[in-house]
């Protein structure tokens, strides 16, 4: 959950003490209403916290900081039809919604059409595919929660928007061996926040577990696990800043990747 304030040393006026008691109680109760909602497969948020688990990872900005490589591959097949580019800190604010969307936003709002955006694709697919891990890398502490929790026994998938070719290389070459199931976008399948694709996951590891937790930085990833009635976590160290999360009330947020352990 996100971290409390620390505790001042001197004594507050009473409607200060009333006003915080106030608020930390309508926090937990948030968050155990929502859990409540979600955990329809146990009784308990924390009840599926004691097995074996289906633990759902986001890809960019959760498991890997990918922003570099999208953003050389973006400006390249910009400046190779015709557009102008972007800074490189400037495409956080951009990802989160597939290629084709990051293309949208990274075009001239007057130049936003499908013709623009698949010309752009054109050039972007090639040049990515060639360079998608020159610059990538993992998080600081997410090999070592991802080892962790392999030998605690949990199963643990994918659960991206890049097209699925780009994931599958990706994750395969960060991470050998580690995951069970490693899905992104794919031809007639809705991307996140549309649930299909948790729904996917779940399907290919029904014999393995029912309890499922997702774990993503961005708010399309707490509305995929909101419309697949799964649990959510949020990370603060991608690319959605840790006052946005804060601000959409997001009862639980961790700001290092082995903060999820003590969740389990």
């Amino acid at each position: 959950m996100a971290s409390k304030g620390k505790a001042g040393g001197e004594t507050k006026p009473t409607e200060n003490k009333t006003s915080k008691a106030e608020s930390e109680v309508t926090t937990i109760f948030c968050f155990l209403h929502f859990n409540l909602l979600i955990c329809e497969k146990s009784s308990t948020f924390a009840s599926q916290f004691n097995t074996a688990m289906i633990i759902i990872f986001d890809l960019d900005g959760t498991l890997l900081n990918t922003i570099d490589d999208l953003g050389y591959a973006c400006n390249h097949a910009l400046g190779q039809t015709g557009f102008p580019t972007h800074p490189i800190e400037a495409y956080p604010a951009k990802v989160g919604n597939g290629i084709n969307n990051l293309i949208r936003r990274a075009l001239p709002e007057n130049e936003r059409t499908e013709e623009n955006i698949l010309r752009v694709r054109r050039f972007f697919v090639p040049y990515y595919d060639a360079h998608n891990c020159d610059y990538t890398r993992p998080y600081d502490g997410i090999p070592q929660l991802l080892s962790a929790l392999k030998t605690q026994g949990h199963h643990l998938a994918v659960a991206s928007n890049k097209y699925q070719a780009a994931t599958e290389k990706i994750v395969n070459h960060f991470f050998p061996d580690i995951f069970d199931v490693i899905l992104g976008e794919r031809e007639g399948i809705e991307r996140k926040p549309n649930p299909q694709i948790v729904y996917d996951i779940e399907k290919s590891l029904s014999t393995l577990s029912e309890a499922v937790l997702y774990l993503g930085d961005s708010l399309v990833d707490r509305d995929t696990a909101a419309n697949a009635h799964v649990p959510f976590v949020a990370c603060s160290w991608g690319f959605v800043p840790r006052q946005t999360l804060e601000q959409e009330g997001i009862p639980s947020i961790i700001h290092h990747p082995s903060e999820l352990l003590a969740l389990l």
